[in-house]
């Protein structure tokens, strides 16, 4: 079936639907501050029925038009083992470009499509921007129900599709090929705003894929979308100033905007010349360099003594790029003082509205800049700073001790962590989002560039690791930075969780190192679990025994070394953390992907913790350890309040 519309007397070109995406995405460009980049670097796919004709058969015939005539706009082809893997791919991949450059996907219908959804909301959770393809049933309807397809008795126009609504923060579904220009301009005014961002899902009935349409040939031509940078508003910037003025123990909390933003320099600065200390999130660590004398680590429920303590005493939080995740506020419980108040500059009102704060709704970098002119010539209280700065000294101690534990037979993830901190360049990136390690690293990971630090712990999804490494390794070779390392640090219960994009790292030549540490078990929920009096149940990898019945038995006979050898990577297993000292550096020193494996203590030991985090107890058991935890639990949660 063949589409046309008129449109006057302009120039048109028949292009299937798919073929016309392909060649808009390969026009499409972002810009901030004069630099110009691709906004859609590459496309991924995994190809089923429902695309493999469709965007498919564009992505081929885009290859061979580029054979042709090497000036044609290419559009860049992977091929993906796990449409999950793919979408955290292209998160990692805008996550290393600060948001200004990502891939698409593109799936089949039904399974295919859905298993895109957790990464949807990763991306949106973390205000990443992906742009994803799913394809969907027949606008026609005439084969219903096709394979895969849910039908619904509540209307025929529902697919599972609609499931992507939620954890998009655009979605459209292109029932006829007209439909599809503003549907992709829309598109890319979400990608590109530094508010507003998150996963872009359009859904591609299989048929409209195919179909032919005369398209006007200015669609197609290269289009720049400018990344903005909002200027504080003079009332408001006022108000913020004022509150700082006001207060006596002021504290900043760096979050992932500040980073975004490219705002590092300026908060260093901005922190030289007020003395006020700053804190950091997972998403900011590394926002200010670790030995800044104002600087005091992360703060909250994985957070250390010293910024926990400031906070405690904090009457002013001055909140930067930051989304006062549960982790941040400790539930609630760490900015303690019955005073405190909060000024947010954030580009999202959403965001900088949290807490009843003065809000200053602008870029980090802009923000900062007009800030410290405001502010020129005031400075909180000498001896507020020393104060700051031994809490933070003390802290380091701390950092060193669990960096170089002696906790043989085997060595705490501590000691991996300690390793990898020390041996890794300022521009190598480390990457993380899941179990016990997330929490380790931000209390002891000592960041020294904004690049260096990449966790993922808005969504903190497990699986997330292996495929964001590839994103950012791609990413990097894009911009000519090869000599950089990309480790990503992967437990054993995440790595069995999305190993197979491995097989993508080494079909791809991708150069990655891969930390897996294999302790038989779930570290960080066994932990919790027994914190909060649950005994660990069903954190341990075990065989399940005769005669208790229960997964109580010997440990699990898998070989996860042996596992990711079998995906094509270089695997060296490490018997202590000096073997691993030598075998990282072999890893660095070799042009393939590697995988160091290592064995680690499930039980730690691991950083003390300082503060808490709000996870329901049961009231009611005839368990004497859930009735103390019960006990415990209720007398954290008094401290627990609204900021109003």
């Amino acid at each position: 079936m063949t589409s046309t519309y008129p449109y006057g007397n302009a120039e048109t070109v028949r292009l299937t639907v798919g073929q016309a995406v392909v060649r808009f995405l390969a026009n499409q460009w972002s810009e901030r501050d004069g630099v110009e980049q691709r906004l859609i670097a590459g496309c991924f796919g995994i190809f089923g029925h429902g695309n493999v004709a469709g965007i498919g058969q564009a992505l081929l015939q885009n290859d061979v038009d580029v054979d042709a005539d090497p000036s044609t706009p290419d559009l860049p082809y992977f091929l993906a083992r796990n449409e999950q893997g793919a979408v955290h791919a292209a998160a990692g991949y805008a996550k290393t470009t600060n948001r200004l450059q990502t891939l698409a996907v593109t799936t089949s219908i039904g399974p295919g499509a859905l298993n895109m959804v957790t990464g949807a909301a990763l991306a949106t959770t973390n205000r990443l921007p992906v742009l994803l393809f799913p394809s969907d049933q027949f606008a026609t309807r005439y084969p219903d129900p096709v394979l895969q397809q849910l039908e619904d008795p509540r209307s025929l126009d529902v697919s599972v599709n609609d499931a992507f609504k939620p954890v998009s923060r655009f979605w459209d579904r292109i029932n006829r090929p007209e439909q599809l220009i503003p549907s992709l301009i829309a598109a890319m005014r979400v990608l590109t705003d530094p508010a507003e961002t998150g996963a872009v899902t359009i859904c591609l009935p299989q048929d409209v894929q195919a179909e032919a349409f005369d398209w006007p040939v200015e669609l197609f031509a290269k289009r720049v979308w400018h990344v903005a940078r909002p200027v504080p508003e003079p009332v408001a910037l006022r108000r913020v100033v004022d509150a700082i003025k006001a207060a006596k123990r002021p504290l900043i909390v760096a979050g992932g905007g500040v980073i975004y933003s490219g705002a590092s320099a300026a908060l260093r600065e901005f922190a030289t010349a007020t003395g006020i200390p700053v804190a950091d999130t997972q998403a900011g660590k590394g926002a200010i360099n670790w030995d800044h004398p104002l600087a005091v680590g992360g703060v909250g429920s994985t957070g250390n003594s010293a910024a926990n303590t400031l906070a405690a005493e904090a009457d002013l939080v001055i909140g930067i790029g930051t989304r006062y995740s549960d982790f941040t506020t400790a539930s609630h419980t760490v900015f303690a003082a019955p005073d405190v108040a909060f000024a947010n500059i954030n580009v999202l009102a959403f965001d900088a509205a949290k807490h009843s704060a003065t809000m200053l709704v602008a870029d980090a970098r802009e923000a900062l800049e007009a800030l410290r002119g405001e502010l020129a010539g005031w400075s909180t209280d000498e001896g507020y700073q020393q104060r700051a700065g031994q809490l933070w000294d003390e802290w380091n101690a701390v950092i060193d001790e669990c960096f170089h534990r002696d906790n043989q037979p085997l060595p705490a993830q501590t000691e991996v962590f300690g390793a990898l901190n020390e041996l890794m360049g300022d521009q190598d990136v480390v990457i993380n989002a899941a179990g016990s390690m997330p929490g380790d690293l931000q209390a002891l990971w000592r960041a020294r560039t904004p690049e260096q630090y990449h966790l993922e712990y808005a969504f903190s999804c497990m699986g997330y690791e292996i495929p964001a490494a590839m994103g950012v390794r791609m990413a990097l070779d894009a911009e000519g930075h090869a000599d950089r390392q990309v480790v990503a640090i992967v437990g054993d219960g995440t790595y069995q969780m999305l190993p197979m994009e491995l097989a993508t790292i080494v079909s791809e030549g991708l150069k990655v190192i891969i930390v897996l540490l294999q302790n038989h078990g779930y570290a960080s929920i066994g932990a919790l679990s027994e914190s909060r009096g649950s005994q660990r149940f069903g954190t341990r990898y075990r065989m399940r025994d005769a005669e208790s019945g229960r997964l109580d038995g010997e440990l699990v006979p898998f070989d996860l070394a042996a596992n990711a050898a079998s995906w094509g990577a270089d695997v060296l297993r490490c018997n202590g953390i000096e073997e691993f000292r030598d075998n990282y550096a072999k890893a660095a020193a070799s042009p393939r992907a590697t995988v160091l494996y290592i064995e680690t203590n499930l039980y730690g030991p691991n950083p003390p913790g300082c503060a808490w985090w709000d996870v329901p107890v049961s009231e009611a058991s005839t368990l004497e350890s859930t009735q103390q935890a019960f006990e415990e639990y209720a007398t954290e949660k008094r401290g627990q309040r609204h900021y109003l």
